[in-house]
């Protein structure tokens, strides 16, 4: 044991330019300090209350003087928020030429830096922001090991804030840019821009900017051609340079905001990552996708080494971009200039991210896990193969599973055809490693190991498979898994970025002029969103949770325990226990076993109650089914307990081939030799199926989350 640190204690590197100096917290104290979200002040704010707004308010005292119904006074203030809304958006004209033609788009879109400031100065929200890099580790008894997950503790942001003035501050932006599919046949497509602030924690990134309403639908005569691919990258770049303007202006000096607390700081923009399926990344990256010599937006991987993403290859830079453009427009005739061109599959196409002096589009671009591994390498190519091969024992497997809270339940998975990406993941559950919120050098580490295996099996397959199947496995989407984890490394974990204009266009629209009518629904929730926050925060408000609770009795979670218990049943004597599973074996000597427990826990800890089981055993994490559970009266303190169907039975040997899939096999032990176990002892819930092949044998689902996918790589380490 080190003498200077505990186990588990963090360190924060603070960035250079804070004026702060590294910290270590111990664990408990972290999420206290400057590693959580700052508390928001208990001074009221909206002194307005009950109303849910200020104009509210205002308006109901006007109404009031003026004698005003309630429907007058609803309808008045319906009108209110509609006007007040109507201002959110701003409405504008893309013309773009196209063989002589001026070409009209309709752009409706917040002005980031609007946004932004408004967010900044909102006594709710503003507390929130993290404005200085972080660099953080944990102690594992021998070192510190470095971890990160929110934007500013990977390096992006570090490196970002190294090339501003040491008195400013980062702000950075998340945009989301990808063409969504809205009505449920995919006939009508909509083009969102969702923006997120990265200097909010992700529990409350909850920024929605959305710009979009720029379609432009393919003449069959000119499609796939390459003046015709062009017009399309100008138009998506010409609109979005629209949506970035605001920030041009502030690159070289940036702009002074008086923060919610009246404390003024200078802040710069930055654009820090790009969501966005294959096909738009392409656009953003102004390549030329398929059909160029180098399909990857992000490294110059040549177009039939695709399905190797063991080789490391130059990565494309903004510079060196910009650079190429130049000189191809230099060159006098049409072949000089393409060959320069199609030496990098660029584009004759101004970026709109060139307006963005440290904004590296090609970096920015990050692996959108959805699209690229769900809807994309295993729906459209690693899903069909398993139907193919496998699929009467795969459906068989699968209704062995039990159902799950947030996992798909499938009878006859091997029929499932669907867009629906998340039902891919739950069939696959690709992307453990990946999906990890909080990620350490060591998980990133073994991410690498995890997917050059990958990598190395399907070479493998796609070696052994070639004569009997005519499918090429070149593609990009098998590619982009390469740059995963240099992509967490450099941003941080991955964002979910998906739903609200599919939901407004369904839910709330006519199907005709969606996109004014979208942007009037988005501009209303995002005012509920204003008025919820706001709510939510008050002191003022009753507590509904603590009235329910009072209600129903429920147990809920303290600073002591992770767990709740649900409404009480009807009070029962241990005999009508006994009486009630008469023939169950799980409960035979019922009260002698529960006496002995009760006795042996008060002992060992010479009470206060509770105590964690583990402190009684050294026999580590023990598996078992709930078959009971309860609250004993031991005076006047209430004890949780539990009746627990051990799961801990010897098992034998392990073949060759759990240890190459790394299953974790358990075993039942007879129902008579139930025990009883203090509620306080429970780690989690899991999901166990019964292994046809051995009798009374379980394999442990170690992929229903992220959390039990670490739990399960704990226990196998041991």
């Amino acid at each position: 044991m080190n003498l200077y640190h505990d186990i588990d204690d963090i360190k924060v590197e603070y960035h250079p330019s804070s004026g702060r100096p590294t910290k270590v917290y111990h664990f408990e104290d972290y999420g206290c300090g400057p590693g959580a979200p700052t508390v928001v002040p208990k001074a009221d704010p909206t002194p307005w209350q009950p109303f849910c707004t200020c104009i509210d308010f205002e308006v109901a005292e006007l109404a009031h003087k003026a004698g005003l119904s309630h429907e007058q006074l609803d309808w008045l203030i319906q009108l209110i928020h509609c006007s007040r809304s109507e201002l959110h958006f701003m409405k504008e004209e893309v013309v773009v030429p196209f063989r002589g033609i001026d070409q009209t788009f309709l752009l409706f879109h917040h002005l980031l830096w609007d946004w932004a400031t408004d967010l900044l100065q909102d006594p709710q929200v503003g507390p929130h922001f993290i404005f200085d890099a972080q660099r953080l580790s944990k102690f594992n008894g021998e070192k510190f090991i470095w971890f990160i997950h929110e934007p500013w503790t990977a390096n992006a942001y570090w490196e970002y804030q190294l090339k501003i003035p040491p008195d400013a501050k980062p702000l950075a932006f998340i945009l989301y840019a990808n063409k969504a599919k809205l009505s449920l046949f995919g006939r009508v497509k909509g083009y969102p821009v969702i923006a997120r602030c990265a200097n909010f924690p992700t529990a409350v990134r909850n920024g929605k900017g959305l710009g979009g309403g720029h379609i432009v639908k393919e003449d069959k005569n000119h499609s796939g051609k390459p003046t015709f691919v062009n017009f399309k990258n100008v138009v998506w770049h010409a609109s979005f340079l629209k949506i970035l303007a605001c920030l041009v202006s502030l690159l070289n000096f940036g702009s002074a905001i008086k923060y919610w607390d009246d404390v003024i700081h200078i802040l710069y923009p930055i654009v820090l990552t790009l969501f966005a399926d294959y096909e738009e990344q392409v656009v953003m990256a102004l390549i030329r996708g398929l059909i160029g010599k180098f399909p990857c937006p992000i490294c110059l991987v040549p177009r039939n080494e695709l399905s190797n993403t063991l080789i490391v290859y130059p990565l494309h830079t903004s510079t060196d971009t910009k650079a190429l453009l130049a000189r191809a427009r230099e060159s006098t005739t049409f072949g000089v200039r393409e060959q320069i061109l199609s030496s990098q599959s660029l584009c004759d196409v101004d970026s709109s991210f060139g307006v963005l002096e440290h904004t590296n589009v090609h970096r920015a671009l990050s692996h959108d896990k959805l699209h690229f591994n769900d809807e994309g390498l295993f729906s459209d190519h690693k899903w069909p193969e398993l139907q193919k091969w496998a699929a009467v024992q795969i459906d068989s497997f699968f209704q062995l599973i039990s159902h799950w809270r947030n996992l798909n339940h499938f009878d006859q998975v091997i029929s499932v055809s669907s867009s629906d990406g998340m039902k891919y993941e739950d069939i696959s559950k690709f992307n453990m490693y990946v999906s990890l919120e909080v990620h350490t050098e060591d998980t990133i580490k073994n991410g690498r190991e995890t997917l050059s295996k990958l990598t190395e099996l399907m070479d493998k397959y796609i070696e052994d498979t070639a004569e009997i199947l005519e499918k090429s496995w070149n593609f990009p989407k098998k590619h982009l898994s390469a740059h995963v984890f240099d992509d967490i490394e450099v941003k941080g974990s991955n964002e979910k970025m998906h739903g609200p204009l599919k939901d407004a266009y369904q839910d709330h629209t006519n199907f005709k002029n969606f996109a004014e009518q979208v942007k009037y629904i988005h501009d209303k929730l995002d005012h509920l969103d204003t008025q919820n926050f706001s709510m939510s925060n008050s002191e003022d408000q009753p507590d509904t949770a603590l009235q329910e609770t009072n209600e129903v009795d429920l147990m809920e979670p303290t600073d002591a325990q992770h767990f709740s218990l649900g409404s009480k049943q009807v009070v029962m004597s241990f005999a009508d226990i006994e009486a009630d599973s008469a023939g169950n074996p799980v409960f035979d000597r019922f009260r002698i076993k529960l006496n002995n427990f009760m006795n042996h826990v008060f002992a060992a800890n010479s009470i206060p109650f509770p105590v964690n089981f583990e402190s009684l055993t050294d026999t580590g994490v023990i598996f078992g089914k709930l078959m009971l559970i309860f609250t004993c009266t031991v005076g006047d303190v209430q004890y949780p307990v539990m009746l627990i169907l051990l799961y801990d039975q010897l098992v034998g040997v392990h073949s060759q081939k759990d240890k190459d899939f790394q299953f974790w096999h358990i075993k039942r032990k007879p129902r008579a030799s139930a025990e009883f176990f203090s509620v306080h002892s429970i780690v989690r819930g899991c999901v166990i199926v019964e292994d046809a092949s051995r009798p009374d044998e379980f394999l442990v689902v170690d992929t229903v989350d992220t959390d039990m996918f670490l739990q399960m790589k704990d226990i196998c380490s041991q």
